[in-house]
């Protein structure tokens, strides 16, 4: 797979926003309902007909699915394995490689950085002006890597960040200067923030998650707990993908990814049996050769 393709995949997370919420593109459903069913079992695949009855319970329709599927196949993403007259698909090394980085981000490191030890990562770039793309590609992943520019070719993320393997993928080894360091007490580092991230945008999603999910804890007994999980996932991704923890006493006041992080853990807790055991009954699968 190619490094595009990974950035790319990273870049499918997003979702147009819409009055109703943002409405998660086929790929990223895809990418969600590979991570919440097939990620943590190991070497499955699954039938092609399960999958499109999933995503079919989140409005995606069978064409899409069927095309998303090739094209995720395409792109090395997924793998195909036929039993008999039947077409399974199951993730590929860096497909993996892919959710296992947007799990950490979800279940792992949290929305809210209250472990923040004053130090930051700097990484300063200059290329050639005819490299347009690879100066997307890296601007993209370093975004993803929770970097904002503190200047055109030196940006900055909080904490000790390991983008190397990032830097080297790309080939901009040569090109790049990487640095760890604290700032001066001269620095105001509460407008640095707010000069290098647009906190507005990031907390409106947090606002938009919260608000949607609040009002479905009180409605959900009727719900399908596999579609119900799949938007869960896909919207909070969504929401936390340009966030790049920042350090929280830095922060305005009641900055809302608190409050919306325990919204989608409750919400998360409460359907991750229920929307488990229907995968179980509903899915077939076979083991990935």
């Amino acid at each position: 797979m190619e490094d595009e393709d990974i950035l790319d995949t990273l870049d499918s997370l997003d979702a147009p926003d819409t009055p109703d919420g943002p409405q998660p593109r086929p790929q990223s459903l895809m990418l969600t309902f590979f991570g919440n069913h097939v990620l943590e079992a190991g070497n499955l695949c699954v039938y092609s007909g399960s999958i499109i009855d999933a995503l079919g319970r989140v409005g995606v329709g069978e064409q899409a699915v069927r095309s998303t599927l090739t094209r995720m196949v395409n792109r090395g993403l997924l793998q195909r394995q036929r039993e008999g007259r039947r077409m399974y698909f199951g993730l590929t090394p860096q497909a993996t490689r892919v959710l296992e980085d947007g799990r950490t981000r979800i279940w792992k490191q949290g929305a809210v950085n209250d472990d923040w030890d004053g130090t930051w990562t700097l990484l300063g770039f200059s290329l050639p002006d005819s490299w347009k793309r690879q100066r997307h590609d890296l601007r993209s992943r370093l975004t993803w890597s929770g970097f904002g520019a503190l200047y055109s070719g030196l940006w900055i993320a909080p904490g000790n960040v390991d983008v190397s393997t990032t830097v080297s993928e790309l080939g901009l080894t040569a090109h790049v200067k990487i640095f760890h360091a604290q700032a001066d007490v001269a620095t105001d580092i509460e407008l640095m923030i707010r000069d290098t991230w647009d906190l507005e945008s990031i907390a409106a999603r947090y606002v938009t998650f919260d608000k949607r999910w609040t009002a479905h804890l009180g409605t959900a007994s009727g719900d399908d707990p596999i579609a119900t999980r799949l938007r869960l996932v896909s919207e909070w991704l969504w929401t936390i993908r340009t966030d790049p923890r920042l350090p929280a006493r830095h922060l305005p006041p009641a900055w809302p990814a608190r409050t919306a992080q325990d919204t989608f853990r409750r919400v998360a807790e409460q359907t991750a049996a229920p929307a488990g055991q229907m995968a179980r009954d509903l899915l077939e699968t076979a083991r990935l050769r």
